[in-house]
């Protein structure tokens, strides 16, 4: 099994920046065989949206149109870590932001392990 926890979520305003980041950790070899790591998000009354995600192989990095130009996804594969910077955060940025991996390399297949989300609102 893979845990993975977010933190950095938080109240801002409009036009501010925050970094999220997220911690695998889990036992040998499953962590070890981690090939992905990324970032959804989940707007209440929403479906769960794909936001970004990095291979762990290649350091290829993956944005949702709404993330581009605003977020940027990175990682520390040596660290088993991820963050998510977000600048010129938008009121519909706000939403619980969940950091998951995934044992296959294929940025938009499916993740196998998910965090508890961490809370980001972003106020007018």
């Amino acid at each position: 099994q893979v845990q993975l926890a977010e933190s950095g979520g938080g109240l801002v305003q409009a036009g501010g920046s925050l970094r999220l980041s997220c911690a695998a950790s889990g036992r040998i070899p499953t962590i070890f065989n981690i090939a992905k790591m990324g970032w959804f998000r989940q707007a209440p009354g929403k479906e769960r949206e794909f936001v970004a995600a990095s291979r762990w192989s290649d350091s290829t990095t993956l944005h949702a149109n709404s993330a581009k130009g605003r977020f940027t996804i990175s990682t520390d594969t040596a660290k088993n870590r991820i963050y998510l910077q977000m600048n010129s955060l938008k009121p519909e940025d706000t939403a619980v932001y969940f950091c998951a991996a995934g044992l296959n390399s294929n940025l938009g297949g499916n993740y196998d392990y998910w965090g508890q989300g961490t809370q980001v609102t972003v106020s007018s």
